[in-house]
Protein backbone atom coordinates (compact mmCIF):
# COMPACT_ATOMS: atom_id res chain seq x y z
CA UNK A 1 0.00 0.00 0.00
CA UNK A 2 3.06 2.45 0.11
CA UNK A 3 3.11 2.31 -3.51
CA UNK A 4 -0.31 2.66 -4.65
CA UNK A 5 -0.69 6.15 -4.03
CA UNK A 6 2.53 7.27 -5.55
CA UNK A 7 2.22 10.42 -7.98
CA UNK A 8 2.56 9.43 -11.36
CA UNK A 9 0.66 9.05 -14.60
CA UNK A 10 -1.00 5.85 -13.56
CA UNK A 11 -2.84 7.03 -9.56
CA UNK A 12 -6.02 7.47 -11.79
CA UNK A 13 -6.39 3.51 -12.29
CA UNK A 14 -5.48 2.94 -8.92
CA UNK A 15 -7.90 4.54 -7.26
CA UNK A 16 -10.11 3.09 -8.91
CA UNK A 17 -9.06 0.11 -8.47
CA UNK A 18 -8.85 0.78 -4.11
CA UNK A 19 -12.97 1.58 -5.07
CA UNK A 20 -13.82 -1.47 -6.80
CA UNK A 21 -11.87 -3.70 -3.99
CA UNK A 22 -13.76 -1.35 -1.17
CA UNK A 23 -17.03 -1.96 -2.87
CA UNK A 24 -16.34 -5.82 -3.41
CA UNK A 25 -15.59 -6.36 0.20
CA UNK A 26 -19.00 -4.54 1.54
CA UNK A 27 -21.25 -6.83 -0.96
CA UNK A 28 -18.95 -9.80 0.47
CA UNK A 29 -20.00 -8.81 4.17
CA UNK A 30 -23.27 -8.15 2.96
CA UNK A 31 -24.01 -11.12 1.21
CA UNK A 32 -21.70 -13.77 2.00
CA UNK A 33 -22.41 -16.21 5.27
CA UNK A 34 -18.20 -16.29 6.43
CA UNK A 35 -19.13 -12.08 6.66
CA UNK A 36 -19.81 -12.29 10.68
CA UNK A 37 -16.77 -15.48 11.18
CA UNK A 38 -14.38 -13.01 9.73
CA UNK A 39 -15.45 -9.57 11.84
CA UNK A 40 -15.31 -12.32 15.08
CA UNK A 41 -11.40 -13.30 13.96
CA UNK A 42 -10.38 -9.59 13.42
CA UNK A 43 -12.28 -8.85 16.81
CA UNK A 44 -10.50 -11.21 18.46
CA UNK A 45 -7.20 -10.63 17.08
CA UNK A 46 -7.76 -6.77 18.36
CA UNK A 47 -8.27 -7.68 21.92
CA UNK A 48 -4.75 -6.97 22.85
CA UNK A 49 -4.81 -3.89 21.30
CA UNK A 50 -7.94 -2.85 22.81
CA UNK A 51 -6.50 -4.12 26.37
CA UNK A 52 -3.13 -2.50 25.81
CA UNK A 53 -4.98 1.11 24.86
CA UNK A 54 -7.00 0.83 27.96
CA UNK A 55 -3.66 -0.11 30.47
CA UNK A 56 -2.53 3.60 30.75
CA UNK A 57 -5.88 4.54 32.71
CA UNK A 58 -5.71 1.31 34.47
CA UNK A 59 -2.63 1.83 35.94
CA UNK A 60 -2.76 5.37 36.15
CA UNK A 61 -6.07 4.27 38.68
CA UNK A 62 -3.94 1.57 40.10
CA UNK A 63 -0.75 4.36 41.14
CA UNK A 64 -3.61 6.08 42.57
CA UNK A 65 -5.38 3.73 45.17
CA UNK A 66 -2.01 2.24 45.99
CA UNK A 67 -0.74 5.81 46.98
CA UNK A 68 -3.26 7.51 49.36
CA UNK A 69 -2.32 8.83 52.03
CA UNK A 70 -2.74 7.62 55.46
CA UNK A 71 -4.54 10.88 56.56
CA UNK A 72 -6.91 10.48 54.22
CA UNK A 73 -7.73 6.69 55.00
CA UNK A 74 -8.18 7.80 58.36
CA UNK A 75 -10.24 10.71 57.86
CA UNK A 76 -12.55 8.60 55.71
CA UNK A 77 -12.61 5.91 58.57
CA UNK A 78 -13.87 8.05 60.98
CA UNK A 79 -16.39 9.71 58.72
CA UNK A 80 -17.87 5.90 58.11
CA UNK A 81 -17.53 5.46 62.33
CA UNK A 82 -19.49 8.55 63.16
CA UNK A 83 -22.32 7.62 60.48
CA UNK A 84 -22.68 3.96 61.32
CA UNK A 85 -23.07 5.07 64.99
CA UNK A 86 -25.80 7.43 64.12
CA UNK A 87 -27.72 4.84 62.02
CA UNK A 88 -27.59 2.58 65.25
CA UNK A 89 -29.09 5.18 66.67
CA UNK A 90 -31.97 5.07 64.20
CA UNK A 91 -31.88 1.75 64.33
CA UNK A 92 -32.91 1.70 68.25
CA UNK A 93 -35.49 4.02 67.60
CA UNK A 94 -37.32 1.81 65.07
CA UNK A 95 -37.68 -1.17 67.38
CA UNK A 96 -39.89 0.97 70.06
CA UNK A 97 -42.01 2.85 67.06
CA UNK A 98 -43.09 -0.69 65.88
CA UNK A 99 -43.84 -1.72 69.36
CA UNK A 100 -45.87 1.55 69.64
CA UNK A 101 -47.39 0.68 65.45
CA UNK A 102 -48.47 -2.70 67.27
CA UNK A 103 -50.81 -0.85 69.92
CA UNK A 104 -52.20 1.17 67.11
CA UNK A 105 -50.50 4.35 67.94
CA UNK A 106 -51.03 7.43 65.48
CA UNK A 107 -48.64 7.20 62.71
CA UNK A 108 -48.02 10.67 62.55
CA UNK A 109 -47.24 10.81 66.37
CA UNK A 110 -44.61 8.15 65.60
CA UNK A 111 -42.75 9.64 62.46
CA UNK A 112 -42.38 12.57 64.71
CA UNK A 113 -40.95 10.95 67.16
CA UNK A 114 -37.70 10.34 64.46
CA UNK A 115 -36.57 14.29 64.43
CA UNK A 116 -34.42 14.19 67.24
CA UNK A 117 -30.96 15.65 65.81
CA UNK A 118 -27.81 14.15 67.50
CA UNK A 119 -24.27 15.09 67.97
CA UNK A 120 -21.18 12.76 68.04
CA UNK A 121 -18.66 13.28 71.15
CA UNK A 122 -15.81 11.68 72.56
CA UNK A 123 -15.62 10.22 76.39
CA UNK A 124 -12.23 11.88 77.44
CA UNK A 125 -12.48 10.85 80.77
CA UNK A 126 -14.18 9.65 83.88
CA UNK A 127 -14.45 11.47 87.39
CA UNK A 128 -12.34 10.79 89.76
CA UNK A 129 -15.04 10.45 92.75
CA UNK A 130 -15.62 6.24 93.30
CA UNK A 131 -19.09 7.69 94.42
CA UNK A 132 -20.25 8.60 91.36
CA UNK A 133 -21.26 7.72 87.96
CA UNK A 134 -19.91 10.53 85.41
CA UNK A 135 -18.24 11.02 82.46
CA UNK A 136 -16.37 14.06 80.89
CA UNK A 137 -17.26 14.28 76.77
CA UNK A 138 -15.02 16.59 74.15
CA UNK A 139 -18.01 18.56 73.03
CA UNK A 140 -19.17 22.00 75.12
CA UNK A 141 -21.36 25.01 74.54
CA UNK A 142 -19.69 26.21 71.63
CA UNK A 143 -20.81 22.89 70.00
CA UNK A 144 -24.69 24.04 71.10
CA UNK A 145 -24.78 21.49 74.17
CA UNK A 146 -26.44 22.12 77.43
CA UNK A 147 -27.42 21.29 80.67
CA UNK A 148 -30.53 18.37 80.82
CA UNK A 149 -29.44 16.94 77.31
CA UNK A 150 -29.74 12.62 76.55
CA UNK A 151 -26.33 10.85 75.88
CA UNK A 152 -26.66 7.72 74.42
CA UNK A 153 -24.19 5.03 73.40
CA UNK A 154 -24.82 2.62 69.74
CA UNK A 155 -27.05 0.37 72.18
CA UNK A 156 -29.24 2.56 74.50
CA UNK A 157 -29.29 5.01 77.05
CA UNK A 158 -26.30 6.29 78.48
CA UNK A 159 -27.74 9.39 81.15
CA UNK A 160 -27.57 12.95 80.92
CA UNK A 161 -25.91 16.13 81.14
CA UNK A 162 -25.16 17.66 83.99
CA UNK A 163 -22.70 20.46 83.50
CA UNK A 164 -21.23 22.23 80.36
CA UNK A 165 -18.31 24.42 79.74
CA UNK A 166 -17.29 26.13 76.07
CA UNK A 167 -15.58 22.86 75.15
CA UNK A 168 -16.36 20.23 77.33
CA UNK A 169 -19.08 18.76 79.25
CA UNK A 170 -20.01 15.97 81.74
CA UNK A 171 -23.02 13.55 82.00
CA UNK A 172 -24.00 11.74 84.89
CA UNK A 173 -24.56 8.23 83.93
CA UNK A 174 -28.31 6.09 84.65
CA UNK A 175 -26.29 3.69 86.87
CA UNK A 176 -25.23 6.56 89.06
CA UNK A 177 -26.95 5.90 92.42
CA UNK A 178 -28.41 9.20 92.13
CA UNK A 179 -29.94 8.58 89.18
CA UNK A 180 -33.41 7.65 87.81
CA UNK A 181 -34.96 7.11 84.63
CA UNK A 182 -38.89 7.20 83.64
CA UNK A 183 -39.23 3.48 81.82
CA UNK A 184 -42.17 1.72 80.06
CA UNK A 185 -42.40 -1.71 78.88
CA UNK A 186 -42.36 -2.00 75.24
CA UNK A 187 -43.86 -5.03 75.26
CA UNK A 188 -47.11 -3.85 77.11
CA UNK A 189 -46.49 0.01 77.81
CA UNK A 190 -46.92 -0.62 81.50
CA UNK A 191 -44.95 2.68 83.02
CA UNK A 192 -41.87 2.56 85.92
CA UNK A 193 -39.46 4.63 87.43
CA UNK A 194 -35.83 3.11 87.00
CA UNK A 195 -33.27 3.82 89.79
CA UNK A 196 -29.27 3.36 89.36
CA UNK A 197 -27.61 1.32 91.51
CA UNK A 198 -23.98 2.75 91.87
CA UNK A 199 -23.06 -0.40 89.82
CA UNK A 200 -22.89 -0.30 85.75
CA UNK A 201 -24.69 -3.58 85.14
CA UNK A 202 -27.44 -3.36 87.37
CA UNK A 203 -30.72 -1.32 87.81
CA UNK A 204 -34.01 -1.38 90.37
CA UNK A 205 -37.39 -0.57 89.13
CA UNK A 206 -39.08 0.91 91.90
CA UNK A 207 -42.81 0.23 92.86
CA UNK A 208 -43.79 -2.33 90.54
CA UNK A 209 -46.97 -4.15 91.80
CA UNK A 210 -46.75 -8.05 92.44
CA UNK A 211 -49.32 -8.56 90.30
CA UNK A 212 -47.78 -6.89 87.22
CA UNK A 213 -47.39 -8.11 83.78
CA UNK A 214 -43.44 -8.29 83.93
CA UNK A 215 -41.20 -10.67 82.26
CA UNK A 216 -37.25 -11.36 82.77
CA UNK A 217 -36.06 -10.33 79.28
CA UNK A 218 -38.97 -7.24 78.58
CA UNK A 219 -36.82 -4.22 77.21
CA UNK A 220 -37.58 -1.22 78.88
CA UNK A 221 -37.59 2.26 76.67
CA UNK A 222 -37.41 6.11 77.48
CA UNK A 223 -41.26 6.52 78.60
CA UNK A 224 -40.68 10.61 77.82
CA UNK A 225 -42.34 11.43 80.72
CA UNK A 226 -40.97 14.76 82.76
CA UNK A 227 -39.68 15.74 79.80
CA UNK A 228 -36.27 14.79 80.20
CA UNK A 229 -35.35 12.11 77.95
CA UNK A 230 -36.75 11.63 74.55
CA UNK A 231 -39.25 8.57 73.92
CA UNK A 232 -38.74 5.38 72.76
CA UNK A 233 -34.71 4.61 73.68
CA UNK A 234 -33.87 1.41 75.01
CA UNK A 235 -32.52 1.74 78.44
CA UNK A 236 -32.40 -1.72 80.19
CA UNK A 237 -33.52 -5.69 80.04
CA UNK A 238 -35.27 -7.33 82.93
CA UNK A 239 -33.11 -9.83 83.95
CA UNK A 240 -34.84 -10.60 87.21
CA UNK A 241 -38.07 -10.72 88.76
CA UNK A 242 -38.77 -11.57 92.83
CA UNK A 243 -41.30 -12.25 94.69
CA UNK A 244 -41.63 -12.16 98.10
CA UNK A 245 -44.71 -13.23 100.16
CA UNK A 246 -47.13 -10.67 101.66
CA UNK A 247 -45.05 -7.69 99.82
CA UNK A 248 -47.27 -5.66 97.44
CA UNK A 249 -43.97 -4.52 95.30
CA UNK A 250 -41.59 -6.89 92.97
CA UNK A 251 -37.98 -6.88 93.41
CA UNK A 252 -37.18 -6.65 89.59
CA UNK A 253 -33.84 -6.11 88.56
CA UNK A 254 -32.45 -4.91 84.62
CA UNK A 255 -29.43 -4.73 83.19
CA UNK A 256 -28.17 -1.61 81.42
CA UNK A 257 -28.52 -2.06 77.18
CA UNK A 258 -25.70 0.89 76.74
CA UNK A 259 -22.22 -0.51 77.83
CA UNK A 260 -21.52 2.32 80.57
CA UNK A 261 -18.06 1.67 81.27
CA UNK A 262 -16.68 0.74 77.94
CA UNK A 263 -18.16 3.02 75.03
CA UNK A 264 -15.64 5.65 73.40
CA UNK A 265 -18.36 7.55 71.50
CA UNK A 266 -21.82 8.81 72.51
CA UNK A 267 -24.87 10.69 71.31
CA UNK A 268 -26.01 13.90 72.63
CA UNK A 269 -29.82 14.08 71.81
CA UNK A 270 -31.12 17.57 70.55
CA UNK A 271 -35.07 16.77 71.28
CA UNK A 272 -36.56 19.24 68.72
CA UNK A 273 -33.72 21.67 68.73
CA UNK A 274 -31.00 22.55 66.26
CA UNK A 275 -27.44 21.58 66.18
CA UNK A 276 -24.80 24.75 65.19
CA UNK A 277 -22.83 24.32 62.33
CA UNK A 278 -25.36 22.73 59.47
CA UNK A 279 -27.15 19.84 58.54
CA UNK A 280 -24.58 17.35 57.29
CA UNK A 281 -23.22 14.54 58.71
CA UNK A 282 -19.31 15.07 59.67
CA UNK A 283 -16.89 13.07 61.23
CA UNK A 284 -16.17 16.13 63.82
CA UNK A 285 -19.80 16.43 64.37
CA UNK A 286 -21.47 13.24 62.97
CA UNK A 287 -24.64 15.90 62.86
CA UNK A 288 -27.71 14.50 61.36
CA UNK A 289 -30.82 15.44 59.91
Amino acid sequence: MNTLFTQGPLIGPRLLLVVLLSGVLVGADLYLPYGDRVRSWLMTGLTPVYWLGHAPDRFLEWMGDLTSSRSDLLQENEALASRLLVLERRAQRYTALAAENARLRELLNASEQLDDRVLVADVVGVTPDPLTHEIILNKGESDGLSKGQAVLDAHGLMGQIVHTSAHASRAILISDNSHAVPVEINRNGLRAIMFGTGEHDRMELAHVPDTADVEVGDLLVSSGLGGRFPQGYPVARINSIKHDPGEPFARVEARPMARLNSSSQVLVVFSGGSVSGGDTPSPATGEED
